[in-house]
């Protein structure tokens, strides 16, 4: 069904986007009834000798990944890995990961990722909580994990060792007794403990599973996703293979791609839920050739687009501008990316030119949650894109705008309110949390929706303007600000570079605003009067920051995503706060 024939039902007038999610998107997609691990089958067996994964020049084909996928299976398979076991993958992007992702699903098992610069405590606290067994680990990971490693039910922890997955060539130049070889070598390997095991010996000496053991159901749980903790304690989020095939599906939909056309450039991490779909599971429906990085640096992913040019890039606002102002100017064409999504964070609409203005491509941006394996919304690619906005739902995908007191109430046209989301790819719940998992999924008009904890606007033709987070919103004299206008307005101040606004106790006020900027190249320092004379016409007399602090740089995750509880946590630890004399009250 698409665009143009859509008859799903007529369509509600209120609800416009229900008869479309742009223009030739499909309102809907197939019921999903086959696990992820099948993907991978039909690529292997339809297109044998494309190129699966490129890891900085070390190339594999969809048949040799798939023979490897089920050598690595019978590995752990060995160690005693079976369906419903869970086990840690603590790794960089890497040829290796793309294996063991695969690997441990294809066992029925359960996918549990970590960001591989986890500190142990960081690591104890999850591997506890989703009761992993089994733990690949890089190698410079295995010290943390061993020290975690005692208050967890880990029995088995295998080490990778990140430079077997580059081609030879480079493998032999880091034996080189120069100082490059040895700085390369120590930013890449590790030494570890003699009775752990490596990775290449367990799965080199395995019997690989054969092709016709079974598979595991589209309900059953494939991974245990840890939210980023930015509003408390990680919670693992269950999402079944149902849950992660249909969200590939839809991405499929949404793109239009068709099978064995397309090279995605995997700069975003794996173990993020973002880097997961669009660069491990989107990627592998449409055999797609997976340009892997093991982390984001603009000389490798040009050097890489000189060798093998991307034609889908997914990544954050920061990773377009660096490498929009790189390629302009080094002279490097990008004109073979047709396509590229942004999500994690709002996209400005300066680095959207820029980018469109060296690929001669799309840049739009997304809307998920790790809650929704985790594409909800999107920008259309075509012209229909509405810059600044969410999008639109993908297809399957119902929204509406509630409430936040009343999560049963809609609000009215063009009012601000809670996103709620229904679909496919609707996560299980919380690992473990019955009470956190009824606080977000809410049953109404026999859909189960997801209580994203966004406010949001919806415009004509049904399109998603992000206000701000909830649990963000300050609440200041009575009045509600929204931080994201208040460092939209900020940023555009040219003494400012860059921002984040939250708010801390302000006695009577209840809470006050407060503007960490990083200031501009050349500007040494900027004053309060300044900043609140620039807000005059542009926000609200209750929304002008009461207080000021100026910082070198903004802690954000490994995304690129600005933590303002962070943020909160400095300004609170670190600036004692004063009450302006000048400042009026709203």
């Amino acid at each position: 069904m698409t665009h143009d024939d859509a008859t799903r039902t007529q369509p509600d007038p209120l609800r416009p986007w229900t008869a479309s999610c742009g223009p030739g998107v499909p309102v809907d997609i197939a019921a999903v009834t086959e696990p992820v691990t099948r993907n991978l089958d039909r690529a292997a067996q339809a297109h044998p000798s494309r190129i699966a994964t490129d890891f900085l020049g070390a190339v594999t084909t969809y048949a040799t990944l798939h023979r490897r996928v089920q050598r690595a299976a019978g590995a752990l398979r060995d160690l005693g890995v079976g369906p419903g076991d869970r086990v840690a993958l603590v790794l960089p992007n890497s040829a290796t990961h793309v294996v063991a992702f695969y690997a441990v699903l294809r066992l029925g098992a359960v996918v549990v990722e970590h960001n591989p610069t986890y500190t142990a405590a960081e690591l104890e606290h999850q591997l506890r909580d989703s009761g992993a067994t089994v733990v690949v680990a890089w190698e410079k990971a295995v010290d943390a994990v061993l020290t975690a490693r005692p208050r967890t039910d880990v029995r088995h922890v295998v080490a990778v060792d990140l430079s077997a997955d580059l081609p030879l060539a480079k493998r032999l130049a880091l034996r080189l007794p120069v100082a490059a070889a040895r700085r390369t070598r120590e930013t890449m390997r590790s030494a570890v403990p003699a009775d752990v095991p490596r990775w290449d010996r367990l799965v080199g000496r395995a019997r690989p599973l054969p092709d016709d053991a079974p598979h595991p159901s589209v309900d059953d749980v494939a991974l245990l996703q840890y939210t980023g903790g930015t509003t408390g304690v990680p919670k693992g989020a269950v999402l079944l293979h149902r849950h992660v095939a249909a969200n590939a599906a839809q991405g499929q939909a949404w793109t239009g791609h068709a099978e064995a056309t397309q090279t995605v450039y995997a700069a975003l991490p794996f173990f993020h839920a973002f880097g997961l779909t669009l660069c491990l599971t989107y990627a592998v429906r449409v055999a797609a050739t997976v340009v892997v990085f093991p982390r984001f640096d603009v000389d490798t992913v040009l050097e890489a687009q000189r060798r093998r040019p991307a034609t889908f890039l997914p990544g954050v606002p920061p990773m377009f501008e660096r490498l929009a102002e790189a390629a302009r100017a080094r002279g490097v064409d990008l004109t073979s990316i047709r396509h590229s999504i942004s999500g994690a964070m709002s996209l400005p609409a300066r680095t959207a030119q820029a980018w469109e203005s060296v690929t001669g491509g799309l840049l739009v941006e997304g809307y998920g949650m790790t809650e929704t394996s985790p594409v909800a919304l999107g920008n259309p690619l075509s012209p229909a894109r509405r810059p600044g906005t969410l999008g639109l739902p993908f297809p399957s995908t119902w929204m509406r705008v509630t409430d936040p007191e009343d999560p049963t109430r809609e609000v009215g046209p063009g009012e601000r309110g809670e996103l709620q989301v229904a679909g496919p790819q609707v996560f299980a719940g919380y690992w473990q949390r019955p009470d956190e998992t009824a606080q977000v999924l809410v049953e109404h008009d026999g859909r189960t929706w997801l209580r994203t904890g966004d406010v949001v606007v919806v415009e004509d033709g049904g399109f998603v303007r992000l206000v701000d987070r909830i649990k963000e919103v300050i609440i200041t004299g009575g009045f509600n600000v929204y931080p994201s206008q208040v460092e939209e307005a900020l940023r555009a101040m040219p003494e400012i570079e860059d921002v984040a606004v939250v708010g801390v106790p302000g006695g009577d006020l209840g809470e006050r605003v407060v503007a960490a900027v990083v200031l501009a190249e050349g500007v040494s320092r900027v004053e309060l009067s300044a900043v609140r004379a620039w807000s005059e016409n542009r926000l609200a007399r209750y929304a002008h920051p009461r207080e000021l602090v100026v910082v070198s740089d903004l802690p954000r995750s490994q995304i690129g995503k600005v933590l303002r509880r962070v943020v909160r946590e400095q300004v609170m630890d670190r600036f004692p706060l004063r009450r302006d004399d000048d400042t009026q009250r709203p």
